[in-house]
């Protein structure tokens, strides 16, 4: 899970840092990554499956989720934007 949701935050992040905003080269990046979201969605998709198989509480492993999330936007947050948190 923690692979899936680094992937997904590092594709949005190389994005939003080195994709130019307007409609064709956005399209054409999502394109192109596509198959990497594909595989993110389905590791973050069996992270919280066997979670939930692991430890019988959906809610945990949802929370746990968000957790590694925090951490992982504001390492993304620090690698591409150079932003510390305060």
């Amino acid at each position: 899970m923690f692979v899936g949701l680094f992937l997904i935050n590092v594709l949005f992040s190389y994005q939003n840092k080195h994709i130019d905003p307007d409609f064709r080269n956005t399209l054409k990046y999502q394109i192109y990554a596509f198959p990497l979201f594909l595989i993110a969605n389905m590791l973050i998709g069996y992270g919280i499956k066997f979670g939930f198989k692991a430890v019988h509480n959906l809610t945990f492993v949802l929370l746990t989720s968000k957790g590694m999330e925090v951490i992982i936007a504001v390492l993304m947050g620090y690698l591409f934007f150079k932003e510390a948190p305060t």
